[in-house]
């Protein structure tokens, strides 16, 4: 198996998804999609349409890190090349996974890579990330924008914007949980996602866990889009999320 991916659902919306299903399945490569949804009801078990897609109906919903886990662990299981982490939301054309995958192919020393991402306007998301501080995640999430502007420099410097997003980044130690392409004996070495974050900032966490033990890589020669909806500011549910997940995080690697 060259490609195992995951999709985690909980009640998306079907069209959204189809695009990401088809975007990943329109290969040549030997490829296997999970889907594994967490939503309350099996709604989107229609999605369910290709050979290559396994389906796993998971509403007792053990959050966004545990249910990729379940895929991940088929994925060590079976012996694939690489796993991916995918989100719903994301598309992008014929040949791009090909393009990530054979440069890992030939660069043996990476974990993890991570693609150029664009907004559906074509215009960059600055998804490349120094190791979050309580800082940091404070001020992007809860201060004014007139206040964070005082700390432009510093922002900036965070999602790496003094680097040229059009050029490889090469050791990044936080990259965005939309799309994270692993070398799977990679991710059996350290043990997929911590399951105590239920969702948000898990990403920074197996990100940083990997550089420790590999290279990792931005990757701008191949592309995806990302619709990028930002729930976490405009749902309180998925704030509390947001911040239960920082304080597991702050916990285990320092809170300064």
């Amino acid at each position: 198996m060259d490609i195992i991916g995951c999709i985690v659902l909980y009640n998306n919306k079907k069209e959204i998804v189809e695009e990401a299903i088809k975007s990943f399945l329109n290969s040549d490569l030997n490829l296997t999609l999970y889907l594994i949804d967490n939503s309350p009801n099996n709604y989107l078990s229609c999605l369910k349409n290709d050979e290559r897609i396994i389906y796993i109906f998971n509403p007792s919903n053990p959050g966004f890190g545990a249910a990729h886990n379940i895929a991940i662990l088929k994925s060590i299981e079976e012996k694939s090349k690489y796993h991916l982490v995918l989100n719903p939301d994301i598309y992008f054309e014929k040949g791009e996974i090909e393009k990530m995958f054979y440069f890992l192919e030939d660069n043996k020393d990476f974990g993890q890579l991570m693609p150029k991402i664009l907004s559906p306007d074509n215009s960059i998301q600055y998804l490349c990330k120094k190791n979050p501080t309580f800082f940091d995640l404070f001020a992007r999430r809860f201060l004014p924008k007139s206040i964070q502007a005082l700390y432009k420099k510093r922002m900036d410097s965070y999602q790496y914007k003094n680097y040229d997003y059009d050029n490889i980044i090469y050791d990044v130690p936080y990259f965005s949980g939309c799309f994270m392409l692993f070398r799977t004996s990679s991710l059996e070495k350290i043990k997929g996602f911590d399951e105590k974050i239920f969702m948000y900032i898990e990403d920074a966490d197996i990100t940083r866990r990997m550089l420790q033990e590999f290279r990792t890589i931005y990757f701008p020669k191949a592309q995806v889009y990302h619709h990028y909806e930002k729930g976490s500011y405009k749902s309180f549910r998925l704030m509390i999320y947001n911040i239960q997940g920082a304080i597991i995080y702050f916990n285990k690697w320092g809170w300064f």
